[in-house]
C-alpha cells in the first residue's frame, strides 16, 4: 500500500519543481506576479497565466481578472504584470502549464486509488496490544483509521495516509507504543562507552515516515493545542530540531493508541494542560529560582484565605 503514497510524493515534488520553472521564466520576462499572488496556481493566478499565454499583454486587462481578496490589489497587480513578456515566453509559459495540469491529473488519480485501496483494507482489532480477545465485528477498514489520524493536530488527510501505509494497521508487530517510536527512531540513543553513558542522536529510520511525522510536528507547534504547547515548552531549553522530535514522537504515540483501540478517538487536552497539571511545589521552586537570578531575594509566606 506504501507504493501509491511514494509515487504521489515523488509526482508532487516535481509538480513543485515546474511551478518554480514557470516562476523563474515569469521573472525572466520581468512579471512579477509571485510578489503579489501568495498562490501563483490559484483561480487568480491561473486565469492571468492563461492569459498571457493566449496573448494578452495588456496589464490592466490582466489585472481585471483578478477575483475575491485580489480585487483589492489591482494596482498593484498592474504593476506587477508589467514587463517584457514575448511569445517564446508565452510558449515556454503554455509547455509548463500543460505539464503541471498533466502531473495533478495523475496526482488526483492517484489520491482515488489510496482512498479506494483503504476503503478495501479491513484490520481486525484483537484487543489491546493484539491480545486476541477482540470479536471479528471489531474490524475497520484503514479509511477510518486514516479519519481518525486526521483528527489529530498537524495530520492532515495526505499525512495520514502515509503513516498507515508505513507503519500498516495491524500494532500486533509493535506490542507498545515505545515499540514502534523506537522502530521509527525517534527516541534518543544511549552511546556507551566503558563505564560511560551518553545520549546520542536518534537514527535515520523510515524516510518516508519521518518526513509526514516532520512535518505534522511542525504544523501542530503553530496551533493552539496541546502538542503545540508541548513544543513550546521544550523549545525554550532543547532548541527547535529537538521540540519537533519530541512533538513528532507524541504524534506517532497518539497514532499507535487511535490505530491499537478499537473504538478510540482522538480528544484535545488544551495548550493549558500542562498548567492545569503542574506540581505546585515544583512551579513554586521554579518561580524562586527564576526571581533569585534576576537579582530578588524571596520570602514566601502562605496566603490567607
Amino acid at each position: 500500500m506504501s507504493e501509491c503514497p511514494h509515487h504521489r510524493g515523488h509526482l508532487i515534488q516535481e509538480r513543485t519543481r515546474h511551478k518554480h520553472r514557470m516562476d523563474k521564466a515569469l521573472q525572466d520576462a520581468q512579471i512579477k506576479l509571485s510578489g503579489v499572488v501568495s498562490d501563483l496556481f490559484g483561480v487568480s493566478g491561473r486565469a492571468m497565466l492563461d492569459a498571457l499565454v493566449a496573448g494578452e499583454r495588456h496589464p490592466r486587462a490582466l489585472a481585471e481578472l483578478a477575483q475575491g481578496s485580489l480585487v483589492r490589489k489591482k494596482a498593484a497587480l498592474a504593476e506587477a504584470l508589467t514587463g517584457q513578456f514575448e511569445d517564446h515566453h508565452a510558449r515556454l509559459l503554455g509547455v509548463l502549464l500543460s505539464i503541471v495540469d498533466h502531473l495533478t491529473a495523475q496526482i488526483n488519480e492517484l489520491d482515488r486509488l489510496i482512498v479506494q485501496t483503504l476503503e478495501e483494507v479491513t484490520t481486525p482489532h484483537d484487543g489491546p496490544a493484539g491480545t486476541g480477545t477482540g470479536p471479528a465485528s471489531d474490524a475497520v477498514t484503514a479509511q477510518a483509521l486514516a479519519e481518525r489520524l486526521d483528527a489529530v493536530p498537524g495530520i492532515g488527510p495526505a499525512t495520514a495516509q502515509i503513516i498507515l501505509a508505513e507503519i500498516g494497521t495491524d500494532m500486533r508487530r509493535f506490542p507498545s507504543p515505545e515499540h514502534l517510536v523506537s522502530w521509527a527512531k525517534l527516541c534518543p540513543r544511549t552511546i556507551q562507552s566503558g563505564a560511560k553513558n551518553s545520549a546520542g542522536p536518534v537514527g535515520q529510520g523510515n524516510p518516508w515516515l519521518k518526513g509526514a511525522l516532520g512535518e505534522a510536528a511542525n504544523a501542530a507547534a503553530r496551533t493552539d493545542t496541546f502538542l503545540g504547547a508541548r513544543y513550546r515548552r521544550i523549545v525554550k531549553r532543547r532548541g527547535h530540531a529537538k521540540a519537533l522530535v519530541a512533538v513528532a514522537r507524541s504524534i506517532l504515540v497518539i497514532a499507535w493508541h487511535l490505530i491499537n483501540e478499537p473504538g478510540a478517538s482522538y480528544e484535545e487536552l488544551g495548550a493549558d494542560w500542562h498548567q492545569r497539571h503542574l506540581n505546585p511545589a515544583r512551579r513554586t521552586r521554579d518561580l524562586v529560582r527564576q526571581l533569585q537570578a534576576l537579582g530578588h531575594q524571596v520570602n514566601l509566606e502562605p496566603a490567607t484565605t
